[in-house]
């Protein structure tokens, strides 16, 4: 794997948002995922702030991805805790699809190839059995269709170099997504407050990341009903079965090595990411 940016050749920028321009950001998105190559934003092709854009450049990329035999299996929301916001400087939530090649157990080794810049984040994953297809669904509608909820480490990943991000760039490449690592001890949400849920993030039992339930839009159930609407909107609602990783409880920790990340959540028990070195080959 390389470092530097991915150029594009010298060849002159289709109109900003058009279907040239989607495009043009998918196949930028999907070089960069393929050759482990980080590569320019690509607001210069959608916009600053053209979101709907970007949600097209997600679907295109989400469906290349299953047209190559990946499964769905949930959602993921991103940039929900004001620590993550302040980072990136972008100050609303995104939203992203998971695949059942990005879901790992608890303990089970990840290799670091895999990704291009990753970093670690403490999470609550929701696990459903109904569908959440509304809307205007309500908390009360996400407590119900909640089955149970295990504590999650995300690592995210972003294929724009060194995370220059706005909300357009997140929103194309799947939100920064990369892999989720849960637990394997499920919780129901019955007397839980997830509000109140402490988090610490240890990498090799050093605390690298401190964070609560409130850091998540107010409470992470909070978070799953803003993703439940926003599915169901956009006629791709969550489903019985479904993985939801409700968003960061505090602020991402740099992967730079391998290494043991562990997650301990009050109330929720742990769990651990084990991170595979690099080889040299892809050093």
């Amino acid at each position: 794997m390389t470092t530097d940016t991915d150029t594009e050749p010298n060849t002159p920028a289709p109109p900003r948002g058009g279907d040239d321009a989607v495009e043009a950001a998918v196949s930028r998105l999907t070089r960069a995922a393929a050759t482990g190559t980080p590569c320019a934003p690509v607001r210069d092709l959608l916009g600053d702030t053209g979101v709907d854009t970007a949600y097209e450049v997600q679907n295109r990329l989400a469906s290349a991805r299953l047209a190559a035999g990946a499964r769905r299996v949930g959602a993921k929301i991103g940039l929900t805790a004001p620590a993550v916001q302040e980072q990136f400087g972008v100050f609303e939530p995104d939203f992203g699809m998971l695949f059942d090649d990005m879901v790992l157990a608890h303990g089970e080794p990840v290799a670091l190839d895999r990704f291009i810049q990753p970093r670690a984040e403490g999470e609550i994953a929701f696990v459903l059995d109904r569908d959440l297809d509304r809307p205007g669904a309500t908390v009360a509608d996400v407590l119900r269709a909640t089955a149970f909820v295990l504590p999650a480490v995300e690592i995210v990943d972003s294929r724009i170099a060194g995370w220059d991000l706005t909300i357009t760039d997140t929103v194309a490449d799947n939100a920064s997504s990369g892999a989720v690592v849960l637990g394997t001890v499920p919780h129901t949400l019955a007397g839980l407050d997830l509000a109140r849920v402490g988090m610490t993030l240890y990498r090799d039992d050093e605390p690298v990341s401190f964070g609560a339930g409130h850091a998540c839009l107010g409470s992470p159930v909070v978070a799953v009903t803003w993703l439940a609407r926003e599915l169901a909107r956009r006629g791709r609602p969550l489903c019985a079965g479904d993985v939801v990783m409700s968003g960061a409880l505090g602020p991402m920790a740099e992967i730079t090595d391998g290494g043991r990340y562990r997650l301990e959540l009050d109330g929720l028990g742990t769990v651990e990411a084990l991170i595979e070195p690099r080889t040299e080959d892809s050093a």
